[in-house]
């Protein structure tokens, strides 16, 4: 395709939503969304251990954005890969069942945490007779006034730490077919709205209520923005429109990425100028998680472009031994973020209990990362049983399209 044949594309993209597959056909699974989506809930998971070595060389020290932020991102392209091609073929009707399944599935994978955390806590409590580790989790209303934490739970009005991100995204995803049609309609008029309503939000200082904190962690008005940036990727590669090679794209990008970088590590004020001397305090501090500070969602953008643009697509990152490990972490990431959850919060006792020291740290993280792959490659492989069972059982029987 030639540079202006691609730039037209891009454009009539980017307006109208529209590009080569109109049809909206189902797309070949891409590994780099499930080696990058792997690669973030180990992430997630070795932050959600505050105080231990490994932490000290997680991504968000070297930039302004971390796991989080590239799995939300992440949950925007599969949803639009996985319920996108469904709304085009059976309409919202069909596809809404379907993805209020999902949402069903989300809200009991969200309480059935919320039990196993407080019976994790309550076990180390019993066990060691130390009370700061209901405090230090932010279950302490759940012991207090047992019924009206549940009440509060069932409503989503009560989100213990480390517990927030299922919430964002039974937010989100009961928005997705709002936003797809937004999406397919003109992608940049969306991208716009989303900009505005966060931006709105931040000014208004609205968020979603959280009987025990000032609202949610993660505030669904502000990470919106990612989800919707994500769908937009999404419907790009439904439509067949890959990252145009602009080599000053790259730079940008680079530069983002290299500017947060030094950001990050340097002592004080790299620049010398005293206009930045606030700034750079705060991103060195940490970039705004609950309100999705511009330097977060700047970086994300940043090093989304860069893996579009650089990695291999398709099945090629699945040549190495590392991508198909971390390929069958991010296939099944549900289980595998509320398993790593569940794990990193008994991490947290066990290395309190250990005085933090060096080795119980290191054999923490291992283990830890250990049992998630172990689980991805339990399931996966539990998976291809039981599909090549149901095609034995049915030869007659299509394999299944619809989205897991």
């Amino acid at each position: 395709m030639s540079p202006v044949t691609q730039a037209l594309t891009l454009s009539r993209f980017v307006l109208l939503g529209q590009g080569p597959a109109e049809g909206a056909a189902a797309v070949a699974r891409d590994a780099r969304i499930d080696v990058i989506r792997g690669l973030a809930l180990l992430i997630i998971f070795i932050n959600h251990m505050p105080g231990n070595i490994v932490a000290a060389y997680m991504p968000h020290n070297f930039g302004f954005s971390d796991g989080a932020d590239a799995f939300v991102l992440l949950a925007g392209v599969s949803a639009t890969l996985a319920y996108g091609s469904l709304i085009e073929r059976r309409g919202l009707v069909v596809s809404g069942l379907k993805i209020g399944a999902r949402l069903w599935t989300l809200y009991i994978a969200h309480l059935a945490m919320f039990i196993l955390v407080c019976g994790v806590v309550a076990a180390a409590v019993t066990r060691t007779q130390n009370p700061l580790y209901i405090e230090a989790i932010n279950i302490q209303p759940f012991f207090s006034d047992t019924l009206a934490a549940l009440v509060d739970v069932l409503l989503l009005r009560y989100q213990p730490s480390y517990l927030d991100i299922l919430p964002l995204y039974i937010v989100l995803l009961g928005l997705f077919p709002l936003l797809y049609l937004g999406v397919r309609r003109s992608p940049l008029a969306t991208v716009l709205v989303s900009l505005g309503i966060w931006q709105g939000a931040v000014a208004l200082g609205l968020n979603f209520p959280n009987v025990h904190a000032a609202g949610w962690f993660f505030n669904p008005f502000a990470w919106q923005v990612v989800f919707t940036l994500g769908i937009v990727v999404g419907l790009a590669m439904q439509r067949g429109i890959s990252a145009p090679r602009a080599r000053w794209l790259d730079a940008v990008a680079l530069a983002v990425v290299v500017g947060a970088y030094l950001a990050k590590t340097a002592s004080g004020n790299p620049t010398g100028i005293a206009l930045f001397n606030d700034w750079f305090d705060s991103v060195q501090l940490g970039s705004d998680k609950t309100n999705l500070a511009w330097s977060r969602l700047l970086h994300v953008v940043a090093l989304a472009w860069l893996a579009m643009r650089w990695l291999p697509a398709g099945a090629g990152l699945l040549t190495h031994a590392v991508g198909r490990t971390l390929a069958v972490v991010g296939k099944h990431s549900l289980d595998v973020f509320c398993a790593g959850t569940v794990l990193s919060i008994v991490g947290q006792i066990v290395m309190a209990e250990t005085g933090f020291a060096l080795g119980p740290q290191l054999l923490v993280c291992l283990v830890g990362v250990s049992i998630l792959i172990g689980l991805g490659m339990f399931l996966t492989w539990y998976q291809s049983l039981t599909l090549s069972g149901g095609r034995s059982a049915a030869p007659s029987q299509p394999a299944s399209s619809q989205p897991q």
